[in-house]
Formats: C-alpha cells, structure tokens, sequence
C-alpha cells in the first residue's frame, strides 16, 4: 500500500451508503489532517439532510460544498444534488455537467477529479452500493499511485459496487468501515507541514476542466441519454464508454440504462396504441351517429387493430419488465 502521505480523501456511496457514511463520520477524529469530499447518489430534486447528519454524528463539520470554496483539512465537503462535485486544484468545483453513470452527482468524476489534481497524495474509499460506480474512478487513483480503500463487502449493506471495486481494481485494503478509517489516519500522519496558507490544501496539480469528448475506440452502441456515439476505453479489465456531449457508463451501467431506455419507449409505444384505440372508438361512435356506417366501421375496425397491437405489446411488457439479473464480480 502506498505510505506516501494523503491530503484529499473522496468517498463514495449509494444504496445502504448513509448507514456507512455515518459509521465512517463517527470514527474520523477530531483532528484528521485531510479534507474529506463524499459523493452519495441521490435525487436531483429535493433536499438532503447528509450534512446534518454527519455533523450531528461525528466530530467533523459536514457541509454541502459551494462551488470555489478551499479545501481545508478536517472538513467534509458533500455533493449537493444535481451536481457534481470535483476538486479543482486545492478548491472544490461543481458542475451540471452530464450524467456518469445515469446519476448527478457521480463518484467516478470526483475520484477522477481528485487524482489528476493531488495525483499519489489521494486516498479514494468505495462504500456500500448496487452497480459499479466508483470502480473506474477508483482504477485511476490506483494508477497514479493514491491509496484505494473499499469496504467489506460482507458488511456493506448491499455489496454490488464494493465487490465490482475489488473484482476490478485490486484495492490496497478492504475493511470494515472503521478499519478504513484507521488505514487513512495513518495515512494523514505523512501529511504535517504539507497544508498551505491559511490551513488551505495546496495545489498539487492542475485539473483540465474539459476531459476528452472522445477517447478510445468508437463503439457499436449510442447513448442512452442523448443518442450520440459513445467510444469505448480500457481500464485494466473495466471497459466504460463515453459520448460526445459527456455521458458516461461502464459496462453494467450501459446496459441498466438501456434496459430503462427501452422499458420507457415500449411503454410509450402501449400508451399511444391505447389512446389511438380510444379515439378510433369515439371516431366510429360520432361517425355512427350520423349515418356514415361505412366510415363507422372503418375507424371501428382501426380501433380493434390499436387494441390488438396494444394487447400484444403488453405481453411483451410482461416478459421484459423485470431486467436480467447481471453476475456479480466475485471479490478475489
């Protein structure tokens, strides 16, 4: 494991993630030397009470971040709804930009983020989760030599996204919650003297503000936010794609985002066959009214084929309502 010193510390979560996040916010102590960031996926509307409940339940303050504040040791810093959150040399940056893995705020641009702006001196932690965000992100923190943490799986309330983190990336350590946290108190204890002014983190490295449109390899599939190219990269065994405009999948990802893409356009489809059905029938009825039987009969029968068609599109609904259940990664 690296025992290089740690100035950033980046956690993400999703599904089971405030049980871990407030477990992981109690055991931080009063003194830890590196600014914590968290992104937790949740709703774009609506509030979040994260903070609170971090600060209420350990001894840190908690705070959404604002867009171009400093990062100071001793804080945490969590994603507002809608946004991403980034680090930006030795400040924090929100954006709306596109959807990473069909969610704003996502893990893997603020582990991207953090490691091309501290490079070796972040640590990123995967916690509780479904699916795999988090994984790529954390590949890339591994690669430029920062510490990679992930929770146990067997304690995470649902494993998915920490056991695709160990499938994947190989992680320096995997524990349960509290461990974590000793692992990155140690880490911190390389950290004295290197805070700059005013207990402001320095600016390792400078963040690009525009990664790629499009790296790697074009692939067979469009988008299934916006319907543009995507293109294909590697990172060590985890293929994750990328469109023009910025929306980005890894592979299990894509293929849940597609199955909703098509669950809402099938349902469309039954909803206009339906709503065609009603309207051939009040057509026929008016037309009946009045005395054109034939004209009747044409929009009656239009309206029996709309039903028919509906019928049969609900039936394949019925099939292909319940997507198929993915394998799991197994934790080596």
């Amino acid at each position: 494991m690296p025992e290089n010193g740690c100035d950033v510390v980046v956690v993400g979560a999703s599904a089971g993630g405030v049980e871990a996040l407030r477990a992981f916010a109690r055991a931080l102590p009063a003194d830890f030397g590196a600014a914590v960031l968290i992104v937790l996926h949740v709703p774009a509307t609506g509030a979040s009470a994260l903070p609170q409940i971090l600060t209420r339940d350990g001894p840190l303050a908690a705070t959404h971040a604002t867009d171009g504040e400093p990062l100071v040791p001793g804080r945490i810093f969590v994603a507002p709804p809608n946004n991403h959150l980034l680090v930006n040399g030795g400040r924090v940056e929100l954006t709306r930009g596109p959807r990473e893995n069909g969610h704003r705020p996502a893990i893997d641009p603020l582990f991207r983020s953090a490691a091309a702006a501290y490079d070796s001196r972040v640590a990123g932690v995967v916690l509780s989760g479904t699916l795999d965000d988090g994984t790529a992100g954390l590949y890339e923190i591994k690669r430029r030599g920062g510490a990679t943490l992930v929770q146990d799986p067997d304690e995470a309330l649902y494993s998915a996204m920490p056991a695709s983190a160990i499938a994947f990336v190989d992680p320096d350590h995997v524990l349960p919650t509290t461990e974590l946290v000793d692992v990155l108190v140690r880490l911190t204890a390389f950290t004295n003297g290197l805070q700059g002014t005013e207990g402001q983190m320095p600016d390792q490295a400078p963040n690009p503000s525009v990664e790629d449109a499009q790296p790697g390899h074009r692939a067979p599939y469009s988008c299934p936010d916006c319907g543009g190219t995507l293109w294909s990269t590697q990172n060590g065994d985890l293929e994750s794609y990328r469109c023009r405009v910025g929306h980005a999948f890894t592979e299990k990802a894509l293929v849940g985002r597609h199955d909703e893409v098509v669950d809402r356009a099938l349902w469309t489809a039954y909803r206009a066959l339906e709503e065609r059905a009603a309207m051939s029938h009040r057509l026929a009825r008016r037309l009946r009214e009045r005395g054109r039987a034939e004209s009747a009969s044409r929009f009656l029968r239009q309206a029996q084929e709309s039903s028919r068609h509906a019928e049969e599109l609900r039936r394949v609904l019925n099939v292909i309502d319940a997507p198929a259940e993915v394998e799991e990664p197994q934790a080596s």
